[in-house]
């Protein structure tokens, strides 16, 4: 077990770069941040030279690999740390120099049990990519057969072991503190953390999560995952087909092939629902860089390290949100939340749903250039706080995908309606799922009311769904020893030696603990 002493350390030494990035100040001053550590930013900024500007993707950068990709999470919870930082988290680029190449050898060849020259033809020393986990060489096998080679980085494992026990022992202090900061239940995010890591640092789930995938997307015509070659592949290396086509992020090189833009951002949008509604798993790290277009204009994705899951209850309660905010039956909204204990009953639905209508009725109509799925989540978070809504971490890698699909959409169209692009089609996938009671909406005219008198189709259904809450049962958290316990063992000379390592450390270390909401 690591020691508490190592843990005040660690957060010593992150939390003085996140100073010299300026990246303490702002959290310092957000509303959510609890007051004992507003005291300790205070300190970890003494002595420090700060940027005018806060850039915190910068300094999750200079913290190593773990940072970045607990960064990539904390992008989606403006309510944590602030819609600045998490703005600015947005950006953050998930790379680092790449390793050496006699070190990926070694790594490749003791993972697979044989000579390189076994396996590939050729490989390529220089890698197509190097990102805080893995990196890729591209590489034809014996057979003659062009392939990417998906390499762990030597002792990341290891690393990222270590540091998410710190981010734990952090956030268990943190929520001990109570008030904001146990509402927003640290840990729980943290243990959602490491379980997301601990699947992306397995190269089998990866290939496993491509396949199931491939799956579902079997006949979505133009959308493509790459095949895997398992004889070539295991926890530490992934060998995959080859992807010849333009990124999706190269939007001149797409119009001088030819491509219709608007067309590639309707189908993107359209294969994300069939993901998240239709098959319930869904590509949750599609960021620019991971979707390519061939020349026939199929979407070809890649890494599926991050894959989200949601069961078919909360599929169609998705669904109902998503209507009701876009067609102004917040009441409906309300009773989905309610039904799905997400707001405790002690509130009133009716005070919730007004809300609701708060946040939905400026962006209902408007087009993606004047509204945008990330300020609707920004201003459905900003309501969590006065109905006292604990933190749904199984939504988060849906939200954090909805804002990816969202900007890339954006930027192959900027005149695209997000919500006229998906109502048609989560409409058909309701009906569809209902079976011979849509016929009731068929006989309904207007698109309105057949908007309206879906939900009392779907509530037929519930009998047939699991009755239980939206939720699934939360994952256990770590059982992290707290310093304000372990002093009551203590001799008090020990314990007094321990505070001065924590007064000199705390300051900067908690500065640290933002990060672990």
């Amino acid at each position: 077990m690591t020691s508490a002493r190592t843990h005040i350390f660690r957060l010593l030494r992150w939390g003085r770069t996140l100073a010299r990035h300026g990246a303490l100040r702002d959290i310092e001053k957000h509303k959510a941040t609890p007051p004992q550590v507003r005291r300790l930013f205070r300190l970890a900024r003494l002595g420090t030279i700060q940027p005018k500007e806060p850039n915190y993707s910068a300094a999750l950068q200079a913290i190593g690999p773990a940072a970045i990709k607990l960064g990539q999470t904390l992008a989606t919870r403006p309510d944590i740390i602030g819609e600045e930082a998490a703005r600015d988290l947005l950006k953050l680029q998930d790379s680092l120099p790449p390793v050496r190449f006699d070190k990926i050898r070694d790594e490749i060849e003791l993972s697979l049990g044989k000579p390189l020259d076994e396996l590939y033809s050729h490989i390529d020393p220089e890698p197509v990519g190097a990102a805080s986990i893995a990196q890729v060489h591209r590489a034809t096998t014996i057979e003659g057969k062009d392939v990417a080679v998906k390499v762990l980085r030597p002792g990341i494992i290891k690393k990222f072991g270590e540091d998410i026990d710190t981010y734990e022992w952090a956030a268990a202090h943190l929520e001990a503190m109570g008030g904001e900061a146990k509402r927003l239940r640290p840990q729980l995010v943290i243990a959602n953390f490491r379980r997301w890591t601990m699947r992306e640092l397995d190269l089998r789930r990866e290939a496993a999560s491509a396949s199931e995938l491939a799956e579902h997307m079997a006949n979505v015509e133009q959308y493509e995952i790459p095949a895997i070659d398992w004889d070539r592949t295991s926890g530490r290396v992934l060998t995959l087909d080859w992807v010849d086509g333009v990124k999706i992020s190269r939007r001149e090189d797409l119009i001088a092939a030819g491509h219709d833009l608007n067309e590639l951002a309707n189908r993107l949008v359209h294969t994300f629902l069939k993901q998240a509604i239709e098959a319930g798993y869904f590509h949750a790290d599609m960021h620019q860089g991971n979707l390519f277009v061939k020349p026939d204009g199929t979407i070809v994705a890649i890494d599926f390290g991050i894959m989200g899951r949601i069961n078919k209850k909360a599929r169609f309660w998705l669904a109902e949100i998503l209507y009701g905010l876009t067609t102004g039956n917040y009441k409906r909204v309300a009773e989905i939340h309610f039904e799905a204990q997400y707001v405790p009953d002690h509130h009133s639905m009716e005070d919730f749903a007004t809300a609701l209508r708060a946040v939905g009725e400026p962006m209902r109509g408007k087009p993606v250039s004047e509204l945008s799925v990330g300020d609707m989540l920004d201003g459905l978070f900003a309501i969590t706080r006065d109905f006292d809504m604990e933190t749904q971490p199984h939504l988060l890698l849906l939200q954090k995908t909805m804002v990816m699909v969202e900007g890339i959409a954006t930027d192959l169209n900027p005149g695209i309606n997000m919500w006229d692009t998906s109502g048609p089609y989560v409409k058909e996938w309701i009906r569809g799922e209902l079976g011979p009671e849509a016929a009731i909406a068929d006989r309904i005219n207007s698109d309105v009311d057949t908007l309206l008198m879906l939900p009392d189709i779907v509530r037929r259904l519930d009998e047939q769904l699991p009755r239980k809450g939206g939720a699934p049962p939360a994952l256990p958290v770590a059982d992290v020893e707290l310093i304000w316990d372990r002093r009551k063992t203590r001799s008090g000379g020990g314990f007094w030696r321990y505070v001065l390592v924590a007064l000199i450390a705390g300051g900067a270390g908690a500065g640290a603990m933002f990060l672990w909401g």
